[in-house]
């Protein structure tokens, strides 16, 4: 293919994702702050020059300025960097904490509504008794047994959302498993674990990966509120919840403490909500 032929299909491209764009709007306004908070994430330094450890006393609770965008913290901290370099704290837990759930809760869930009966009754009771705490009671609960760290939170998120994506996956592998293929695989001799690992798993990942991304604002929320409750990352280490945490007794004279981080995760909670429903959207249109 030529440069010229090359160059000459851009405008349709273009043309296509502008009235997919215009379709819908929501999504792709989600999808336009998702790939901003991406880069964050990946290159924080293009945002900052500032370190989000560095304390300067003679600076503390400056007001946003030119040299300090979101203002400093009670220690003379860079708000802007702080909340630039949280983002990628905070979000690698969220990330880690769906990622776990969904494959301890997504494969006991494969495994439970394919193979039904007794194992189906078990794993069913076990995870009615985790979904009979309030999900932001049971990290309170985890968190403070295990101690305020990182590893901790991550697991706390885990435990929480591990019965979504079992039901999720249940109720899938419960569907493909009456279906007509399965049947022809097994009258083919096929083994049971073959038939749910190569074709049931294949045709009930993408629900599990769509409910990743309708999730993933609600562990944020989660995330964050143990964070300002200090069960979370811990100073000086940067990340949105304890950034709101370490604000929340200076309200009054110095708001920029908590009101950036607080934006911060709002923007980003609504972002990844808008491309989760999006995505959910084309997923039942199919």
């Amino acid at each position: 293919m030529s440069v010229s032929s090359i160059a000459s299909s851009h405008p349709g491209r273009l043309a296509r994702l502008a009235k997919r764009a215009r379709r819908e709007p929501d999504l792709a306004f989600g999808l336009v702050i998702a790939v901003f908070v991406l880069l964050v994430v990946l290159f924080p330094g293009l945002f900052t020059a500032h370190s989000p450890v560095a304390i300067n006393v003679d600076k503390a609770m400056e007001a946003p300025s030119a040299q300090h965008l979101f203002g400093t913290d009670d220690v003379g901290r860079d708000v802007f960097a702080r909340i630039v370099y949280g983002a990628r704290i905070t979000l690698s837990i969220c990330a880690s904490a769906l990622v776990a759930a969904a494959l301890i809760g997504g494969g006991f869930g494969l495994l439970s509504g394919f193979v039904g009966g007794r194992v189906d009754m078990l794993l069913g009771r076990l995870i009615d008794v985790i979904l009979s705490f309030p999900p932001i009671i049971l990290g309170v609960m985890v968190t403070g047994i295990l101690g305020p760290k990182t590893l901790n939170l991550v697991f706390a998120l885990t435990v929480v959302y591990v019965p979504v994506f079992f039901r999720i996956a249940r109720s899938g592998a419960m569907a493909e498993a009456g279906l007509t293929y399965v049947e022809a695989a097994r009258s083919l001799g096929l083994s049971e674990p073959w038939i749910l690992f190569h074709h049931v798993t294949r045709n009930v990942l993408p629900l599990v990966l769509v409910q990743c991304m309708v999730l993933f604002p609600l562990v944020l929320q989660i995330q964050a509120a143990l964070g300002f409750l200090g069960l979370g990352v811990q100073p000086p280490t940067p990340d949105w919840g304890a950034i709101l945490q370490q604000g929340k007794d200076y309200i009054l004279l110095a708001p920029w403490m908590s009101a950036f981080p607080g934006l911060a995760i709002l923007i980003t909670a609504l972002a990844l909500m808008l491309v989760g429903r999006g995505l959910q959207r084309r997923m039942d249109q199919r």
